[in-house]
């Protein structure tokens, strides 16, 4: 059964939240921005990710992505086609 883009939403939300402990998680789907890509016709969906988390503090921009890519890992084949992320520690924000 293939999911709807609202429940992959959801549940690329609820692993994420999971797995990170996020104070924050805005799960944007951008597939209708695609549509007619070559990606698209696999049927995994286009995404972009913010994410908040003191779980990301002292860790480079690459150990982040694979912290988000490991919770979601069996999603990338089927679920998701393409993921933009911006993963931020909680003592980068400014008020």
């Amino acid at each position: 059964m293939t999911n709807t883009a609202e429940q992959r939403r959801e549940s690329i939300r609820a692993r994420l939240f999971d797995g990170l402990a996020l104070s924050t998680c805005e799960v944007e789907d951008e597939s209708a921005l695609h549509a007619g890509h070559a990606g698209a016709a696999s049927g995994g969906g286009h995404f972009r990710v913010r994410l908040i988390s003191d779980v990301f503090e002292g860790k480079n921009r690459l150990q982040r992505h694979r912290l988000v890519y490991d919770c979601l890992a069996d999603m990338m084949d089927k679920d998701i086609h393409a993921l933009a992320i911006i993963a931020i520690a909680t003592s980068e924000i400014t008020n």
